[in-house]
């Protein structure tokens, strides 16, 4: 197998973040959008995460980016602060081949270290084996479904909400101002 090397996600790394997601929205059901951003709005959402203090990565094989994944905010409220939703997304060719799941052990180290308590993964389409059974190996557990919420190919879908404690997860209460 080439070189796995994971790293922070770097400006130059985002044409081919663009065409990736690029795929997974016109051919996939991972994602719920419908039009692809370009590279500009693919650059102005990765800004606005790493400038808000989340962390970014991808995946290369011999130089050549594999895939990403990154953690954002979950929701804007302030009391929700420790907790982040994570994404993930692979070139095709690169499906089941251990590299999502480096990523997500990668991803999971480093919110860690950032003091984050929880990670929630919002899973587009209950079919999605893959993506759920990448979270399930790296200790996300179901948290339930919601049905028929997503219409996607002129088909409706579910989205699967995981979740997995981080570092010390809810058993301490951090010690910031409420």
């Amino acid at each position: 197998m080439p070189a796995l090397e994971i790293r922070p996600t770097i400006e130059a790394d985002l044409p081919a973040i663009t065409e990736i997601y690029e795929y997974a929205v016109l051919h996939g059901t991972a994602t719920f959008e419908l039009i692809p951003p370009d590279l500009a709005e693919v650059t102005r959402r990765f800004r606005a995460l790493v400038d808000g203090g989340y962390p970014y990565f991808v995946a290369t094989l011999d130089g050549k980016v594999a895939g990403y994944a990154y953690a954002g905010a979950y929701r804007p409220r302030p009391a929700y602060r420790f907790t982040v939703e994570n994404s993930i997304y692979l070139r095709p060719a690169n499906h089941r081949r251990g590299i999502g799941l480096r990523l997500m052990h990668r991803l999971i180290e480093e919110c860690e270290k950032r003091g984050y308590r929880q990670m929630i993964a919002v899973i587009g389409d209950s079919a999605n084996a893959g993506s759920v059974g990448v979270h399930t190996a790296c200790g996300f557990q179901l948290v339930g479904t919601h049905p028929n919420v997503g219409l996607k190919f002129g088909r409706w879908l579910d989205t699967v909400m995981m979740q997995r404690a981080l570092g010390e997860g809810a058993t301490t209460v951090p010690a910031v101002p409420v």
